[in-house]
């Protein structure tokens, strides 16, 4: 890999990282701003109206959009006719630029090192929760989430029986969620995996973040407007005080599983949402 090219994949990741701490994704903001519009009760509105000003000061000044500024969450994705890739340089050129970006930003250090005992902080909010994929195309992808703990916490395994279907999978969503109330800064955003191992469900509903319902099956684009139907149905509403907008947006990302089996893992995201994704296209080294 030419040192040309580990330079474009460093400079992009840093200048995306120092970015989404202050900006949120244009679908993300604009749900946000849809709820602020159309919430009803007097005490959500109060809540939405502090996120929404929150969100313009946060694009004017450096303060970034919440105080737990997040760990990073990296999922990086390699095309099979990519070509050769150097993984050491490749995760070196990453991790280089989070580093630089939570230094140079106000990035809060949120990384302790051994997660029992000591818990020492490791001062660069490194290391980066690192995974790999090989993905039909091209195109090298690097989505990175700044996945505050608040809303991780929340995260939640559910190992559904094969008989228990499309309503076994929106009821244990729906107690997930209730379960996780006002915890996770609502209005939240679920990310949901569904099927492989539990491991591999995990995966999915981090990864399901990013994805579109451009082109999704039929049946999982109407569970996902089901499951967004039944959540706002529990009345949580922003910041946990009641009202119509408890959850903003649902995506699901399923593969193949066992035949005994349902693993199903549902992603807590709260308001702020922050993510981005670096795109290296085939043919560009």
């Amino acid at each position: 890999m030419k040192d040309a090219f580990i330079k474009e994949i460093e400079n992009k990741v840093f200048e995306r990282a120092l970015l989404a701490l202050r900006f949120l994704p244009e679908d993300v903001e604009n749900r946000i701003l849809e709820a602020c519009d159309k919430e009803d009760s007097p005490y959500a509105s109060i809540v939405l109206e502090a996120i929404r000003k929150n969100i313009g000061l946060s694009k004017e000044s450096p303060i970034p959009l919440c105080q737990d500024t997040g760990m990073f969450w990296v999922l990086i994705s390699i095309g099979r006719s990519f070509g050769p890739v150097d993984l050491f340089l490749l995760e070196h050129a990453v991790e280089s630029a989070l580093r630089t970006a939570a230094d140079k930003a106000c990035y809060r250090k949120s990384v302790v090192i051994e997660p029992v005992f000591d818990r020492e902080n490791t001062s660069t909010n490194l290391p980066a929760v690192i995974n790999y994929e090989l993905v039909d195309g091209a195109d090298l992808s690097i989505k990175v989430l700044l996945k505050g703990f608040g809303s991780e916490n929340c995260t939640s395994l559910a190992m559904l029986r094969p008989t228990d279907g499309k309503d076994g999978v929106v009821s244990a969503v729906c107690d997930i969620v209730s379960k996780a109330g006002g915890k996770p800064c609502p209005p939240m955003f679920l990310g949901i995996g569904i099927g492989g191992t539990a491991d591999r469900a995990a995966l999915l509903s981090k990864k399901a973040f990013f994805s579109s319902s451009e082109g999704k099956d039929h049946c999982y684009a109407e569970l996902e407007k089901e499951i967004l139907e039944r959540t706002n149905r529990l009345g949580i509403g922003a910041g946990g005080l009641g009202g119509k907008f408890s959850v903003l947006d649902v995506k699901i990302l399923s593969e193949a599983t066992h035949i005994a089996g349902m693993p199903l893992c549902v992603s807590i995201s709260c308001w702020a949402d922050r993510q981005f994704e670096v795109v290296i296209e085939g043919g560009s080294r």
